[in-house]
């Protein structure tokens, strides 16, 4: 269903959350007809408040666990809260968001031979035993644990996808999202990287989790969306690939860059690790360099300064 001028309608649902809003910016500017679907359960109308008024994009208020009509050629399944806090607040309806969302969006693509983005998780990797984690790896995950509802609601997920494609044909893409960062994160996410940047702005002491020894990589939004948007367009490869920035940072060293970043005077302080919480995490990204010519170019210290940039103009500060 591919326009005349090369462009496309477009279904993202989770538009209005962090990833997706930023998401809906990008191809309405790359002149794509965008339908923003989400049930502002994690996500917010003040993210796409700014693109409500143009002619080519339209918000629908729907939950992806009922069936959804529309003809369009390019779905983007990104609905799913992604922060522990939003996950755990009702688990039960996490995981039938990961799995009934995408059942209804793999049912969606295939009536219309839509091409369909699932958005996984660098969590299907859980407490990996590998590192870096590859795609190739299958994971050490906790199937009855506190983060499960969403470690296992996002592999259930990938396995509609695969199986939709080998049994249907439906035409699929597959990315494994890592720790993401920037403007428009929610301000009570429970996120490292808001509740260290909130934490200093408000001139409280940043809370690390353990002894800050756990490490994560950080990924700058553009970056990210960047690569979704190769992966959804290039040819044939269907994935799963890691989309991330290989960079590690201790919690520690992060928590100090925010605390020099943003002038703060405040101390670290320690609480206990949370059950399940991965030790370690840091994408290899060979696979998404080579078939997506992909690799992060926003350097973590300089989206640290335009994510502390948006804070203090949420917070008044």
């Amino acid at each position: 269903m591919k326009r005349m001028d090369g462009l496309h309608r477009i279904l993202v649902t989770g538009g209005a959350g962090f990833l997706g809003s930023h998401l809906c910016e990008r191809l309405l500017k790359e002149g794509h007809e965008v339908i923003c679907l989400d049930n502002l359960f994690s996500g917010a109308k003040e993210n796409i408040a700014h693109l409500l008024g143009q002619p080519r994009f339209e918000f629908v208020r729907h939950d992806v666990v009922e069936p959804y009509m529309a003809e369009v050629d390019r779905i983007y399944n990104l609905a799913c809260p992604a922060s522990p806090i939003h996950y755990q607040y009702n688990p039960v309806k996490t995981t039938k968001t990961s799995v009934m969302g995408a059942i209804n969006m793999l049912g969606l693509a295939k009536r219309v031979r839509a091409r369909i983005l699932q958005a996984s998780t660098s969590e299907v990797y859980g407490d990996p035993e590998q590192h870096p984690q590859q795609e190739g790896y299958w994971g050490h995950v906790n199937c009855i644990g506190l983060r499960s509802c969403y470690d296992e609601g996002k592999r259930v997920a990938e396995t509609l996808m695969m199986d939709y494609h080998r049994q249907s044909g439906v035409d699929i893409r597959i990315i494994r999202i890592f720790n993401t960062y920037g403007p428009r994160m929610h301000i009570n996410d429970g996120r490292v990287v808001s509740n260290f940047i909130v934490q200093a702005l408000s001139g409280r002491d940043l809370t690390i989790f353990g002894k800050g020894e756990q490490t994560r990589s950080f990924c700058y939004v553009s970056d990210l969306i960047d690569g979704m948007i190769r992966m959804m367009e290039q040819g044939e490869f269907i994935g799963p690939v890691n989309l991330g920035n290989p960079e590690e940072f201790t919690m520690r060293q992060l928590a100090e860059a925010v605390i020099r970043l943003t002038g703060a005077s405040s101390k670290l302080v320690y609480g206990p690790l949370p059950a399940d919480d991965p030790k370690q995490r840091r994408p290899d990204i060979t696979v998404a360099r080579e078939k997506l010519k992909w690799t992060p170019k926003v350097r973590v210290e300089d989206g640290l300064q335009n994510t502390i940039a948006y804070f203090r103009d949420v917070l008044g500060c």
